[in-house]
């Protein structure tokens, strides 16, 4: 069954290639223009969404933070589309939660190839493949995190983090390193989002508040005793 990709896109000349682009790849794609049709078919969980930042009445941004805020939706990944190319539009997407970044004019194939790494480092991994840390449980296959029982809400880009730092432990990890490997492209506007992704998990599993060491002016490392 093709990956369901929904664009929220005001613009329909872009909207229309958009969609003419992400067809042809072979994925269902379905287009709303504003950000209260884009909640409707949001609350189907479809399998990504393609997000422009400029909409009508409600912005991208407000739409992105409602879905990460929402058990049912937090997951499903987030590819932004904005003419705002400056540093500040760009982490303040990837703040929220967000996946990727496009910025207009873009190039659709280029979209198309985005769209297709996000949904290899979001979608399921295999059956039944469980991380264990201490009290912490990891579903690798439903995305699902538990501390001594108790079910933690992550964010998927989280998720992939705190994935990728078990899995690295004992390794120092430069904060270029765990955004090329986690976050999955090359991104030039500043390291931000890495602290700030790591003070979430902080806040959210406390049980790894001493396992996640910072290392001064490089980055962090994942020990396993402290």
């Amino acid at each position: 069954m093709p990956s369901r990709i929904l664009v929220v896109e005001d613009d329909p000349d872009i909207a229309e290639l958009v969609e003419h682009h992400l067809s042809r790849a072979g994925y269902d794609t379905s287009v709303v223009a504003t950000g209260t049709d884009a909640l409707e078919h949001i609350r189907q969980r479809p399998d990504l969404v393609v997000l422009d930042l400029m909409l009508p009445g409600m912005s991208g941004l407000e739409i992105c933070r409602l879905m990460r805020n929402d058990p049912q939706t937090a997951a499903v990944p987030i590819i932004m589309l904005t003419a705002r190319a400056e540093e500040e539009a760009r982490v303040e997407g990837l703040d929220l939660g967000a996946d990727d970044y496009v910025t207009k004019p873009f190039s659709p194939r280029e979209l198309v190839a985005r769209l297709r790494a996000v949904l290899r480092r979001t979608q399921p991994f295999g059956p039944d493949k469980i991380l264990r840390f201490g009290s912490l449980v990891i579903d690798l296959d439903r995305h699902e995190v538990s501390d001594d029982g108790r079910p933690v809400r992550l964010t998927a880009k989280e998720f992939l983090l705190l994935k990728y730092l078990i899995e690295h432990a004992g390794r120092v990890l430069s904060r270029d390193l765990l955004l090329s490997d986690v976050w999955g492209y090359q991104y030039t506007g500043g390291t931000r989002t890495v602290d700030v992704h790591i003070r979430r998990l902080r806040e959210k599993l406390p049980t790894l508040v001493e396992h996640i060491v910072t290392i001064k002016q490089f980055g962090y490392k994942f020990v396993e005793s402290t």
